[in-house]
């Protein structure tokens, strides 16, 4: 470990509540999540991929999405899964730093992701006539660009100068991944300047996206309530209630986590609400949108009858 300058090419993550007695039972309980989060995902981007009936602006954006989810879980549960295995807990700097930059590069891309799949669902109900003309399959493949793009280009200024600033005195990182807020917590500088200006970047990452996805969703809902058959209000609210449903889960620990001082939550609370936003939320999203959908179960019970049938 080289100590010259202040600095320290590695660090040591805490884990998961490390003075939790029976932590065993957590961790195996979330390698299940793990498992079923990455089955649940690669199915509905096979379905997608598979059925033709699928091949719509909605079900392109879902692809992303899953991909994002499948990509953002494996990012934080594998090392910490390893490490509490093994016993060791070390992680190099260029490892941490990789680390964070996969991590907010999809978290934000997931952000942008959403917003623009809540711009889908405002011209599917608001402007039916011109969807197709609207939502060609060339603005649907700019939409998932600039969400991979803008999300990786965020993540890339931030982790350069994160991980820029020397660290001293205690290596340990207080959390189960090296998550920025806990690693800025190791520097021998201060980096109160930098924070305020991650905070400004958040309200680009997080408010606003937010805020427009609530905008979407008003105009959504004054456009269901002027339909005067109640079937095409169901049918209005159904395709939009999968997509609000992962709204919450992702943006209610991330504004908590990002958008709130410190003082006002402990590590303990951030790691809880940090593995609701990273672990729980990808392994949902599959769930919720093909159980809820009569489109996605179709076409699962398709793949499964194919394969009784080639047996």
């Amino acid at each position: 470990m080289d100590r010259g300058n202040g600095t320290l090419t590695d660090f040591f993550l805490l884990g998961l509540f490390p003075e939790l007695q029976y932590i065993g039972i957590l961790v195996n309980s979330i390698l299940l999540v793990y498992v079923a989060a990455f089955t649940g995902n690669a199915i509905l981007i096979l379905l997608i991929w598979v059925d033709s009936r699928l091949h719509t602006p909605m079900y392109l954006l879902l692809s992303h999405l899953s991909l994002i989810d499948l990509a953002l879980i494996s990012t934080t549960v594998p090392k910490m899964v390893i490490n509490f295995f093994s016993g060791k807990r070390g992680i190099s700097k260029v490892a941490c730093g990789t680390q964070i930059f996969f991590f907010f590069a999809l978290g934000g891309g997931e952000c942008l992701l959403l917003t623009l799949m809540s711009y889908d669902r405002y011209v599917a109900v608001c402007n039916p006539l011109r969807y197709s003309v609207i939502m060609n399959p060339r603005v649907c493949l700019q939409m998932a660009l600039v969400s991979w793009g803008g999300g990786a280009l965020n993540s890339l200024v931030n982790t350069v100068y994160t991980m820029h600033f020397p660290f001293c005195g205690p290596r340990e990182i207080h959390h189960f991944f090296c998550e920025m807020p806990a690693v800025l917590k190791l520097s021998c500088e201060d980096t109160s300047l930098y924070e305020t200006v991650v905070s400004v970047l958040c309200i680009v990452f997080v408010l606003l996206p937010l805020g427009l996805i609530l905008s979407s969703y008003l105009l959504i809902f004054l456009t269901v309530l002027r339909m005067n058959s109640p079937e095409g209000r169901r049918k209005a609210l159904a395709t939009c209630s999968s997509h609000l449903a992962v709204v919450s889960l992702y943006y209610g620990p991330a504004l908590v986590i990002y958008m709130t001082p410190r003082s006002f939550h402990t590590s303990e609370q951030d790691e809880i609400l940090s593995m609701i936003n990273t672990i729980l939320t990808p392994m949902l999203n599959p769930l919720i949108y093909s159980l809820r959908n009569k489109e996605v179960m179709a076409a699962l019970r398709k793949v499964i009858s194919r394969g009784f049938i080639l047996r």
